[in-house]
């Protein structure tokens, strides 16, 4: 075993060709870790600095209130969902949903889909961060040192007397294929391990990710030795095997995207805010009690507190943000649902492709798939319920205003 070890060793160290993937696999590795742990460290200090700002522009906010409406109205909240300790290796859904927002007391529906109309389009340009790398790149970098190891030697009409000499096709080929996929797994690897510990990330996270890497090399190295089974020519085999990673990197997911989003039609972030606006602007203009019926409707114990006798009362005025929310409740939920329907199908489809399975498993460990970021929204939605549980005691039984009250606020939890 040493022995072929050492052979295959000073076979490789003058391949010059695999020694340059090789390397170039462990400098794209270190640049994607850096870029992540770059980007993850300026999302927490960017948070950081909005959770001081936020707590100061609230104090300064509610001081100059002498009423509870006008507290409600003019004190913000942040809520937002931190990068986890893996976050650099997978920026998954990230990129496309926000991950913070300052809301307050008005309709939430709003405050939340806001933000989908400004972040959508940023998400069509990608990230290289190291899942897309093990994903996508790493294959190719397999591929290429694989593809010719049988059909060089053939072209060169040693491979009959190479497989003579060593005994068996498998003593051959075996331990060669074998340190060059291990030495790209460990050259993969080395960088996420780094940053890694540089993030704190959890041992038991390290392992399953290097699983997943050494997982999805093994598949493509097997993808490689069947293909390069095939009496071809190098070039042959090299266009066979790229389109067969065409196929099932690019072609299939592509494909299930669009028949997934075809069979799951999603409302528009745009139209429940539209709808939403529409509903809080006409409630200006009816009578009081079209919208205070609706309040009630889903606020029994408010009932006895539900007259409004002047032109413009507090209470009346959130009531209608409420109405808001409630009107465009079926329209949320329908979105909600839809996005996770077409994450539980991509998730199935993926079983067909590797690259789509690689990223999805990382993004999930990082939690920055689809499923985390709707559980941040909802996390939202929450607090905000948390907050009219705080005010309407105080706003529709007209409680004496007392300022030291509102240090009872509830404070946004991140862990939920």
């Amino acid at each position: 075993m040493l022995r072929t070890f050492t052979r295959e060793w000073r076979f490789l160290r003058k391949d010059r060709g695999a020694q340059f993937w090789l390397a170039l696999a462990l400098v794209l590795s270190a640049i994607a870790v850096s870029f992540g742990i770059a980007e993850v460290r300026e999302q927490r200090t960017t948070l950081a600095t909005l959770v001081q700002e936020d707590a100061a522009d609230r104090a300064n906010a509610l001081s100059t209130q002498a009423d509870w409406g006008g507290a409600a109205y003019y004190a913000y909240h942040l809520t937002y969902e931190p990068p986890s300790d893996f976050a650099f290796a997978a920026m998954g859904q990230r990129d496309i949903a926000p991950w913070k927002h300052r809301i307050k007391m008005l309709a939430i529906e709003g405050q939340i889909h806001e933000a989908d109309t400004r972040n959508a389009d940023f998400g069509l340009v990608g990230r290289f961060d190291f899942a897309f790398l093990a994903a996508s790149v790493a294959p190719l970098i397999l591929i290429l040192l694989l593809y010719d190891l049988r059909a060089s030697e053939r072209t060169a009409r040693r491979h009959d007397l190479l497989v003579a000499t060593a005994g068996s096709p498998r003593s051959l080929w075996l331990p060669r294929a074998a340190l060059r996929v291990s030495a790209l797994a460990v050259l993969l690897l080395v960088p996420l391990w780094i940053g890694a510990a540089i993030e704190g990330t959890s041992l038991s996270i390290v392992l399953q990710a290097s699983g997943i890497v050494i997982g999805a090399l093994l598949v493509w190295w097997l993808v490689v030795e069947l293909v390069s089974r095939i009496d071809a020519s190098p070039s042959v085999l090299l266009t066979s095997l790229i389109g067969l990673w065409l196929a099932l990197a690019i072609v299939v997911p592509a494909i299930a995207k669009t028949a997934i989003d075809a069979a799951n039609p999603v409302p528009d972030g745009g139209e429940i805010l539209l709808l939403q606006r529409e509903t809080v602007n006409d409630a200006w203009d009816l009578p009081k009690e079209a919208t205070m019926e609706p309040f009630v409707e889903h606020h029994p114990e408010w009932q006895e507190h539900s007259t409004i006798e002047q032109g413009f009362e507090w209470k009346w005025y959130y009531a209608f943000q409420q109405v808001g929310d409630q009107t465009v409740a079926p329209l949320a939920e329908q979105y909600r649902m839809a996005r996770l329907e077409r994450d539980r199908e991509a998730g199935l489809v993926s079983l067909l492709s590797p690259t789509s399975l690689v990223e999805r498993a990382f993004e999930k460990l990082a939690r920055t798939d689809a499923t985390a970021m709707i559980a941040y929204e909802d996390r939202v939605r929450d607090f905000h319920a948390q907050l009219r549980a705080f005010h309407y005691p105080l706003m529709f039984p007209e409680v004496e205003y007392d300022p030291a009250l509102l240090e009872g606020l509830p404070q946004y939890d991140p862990a939920g």
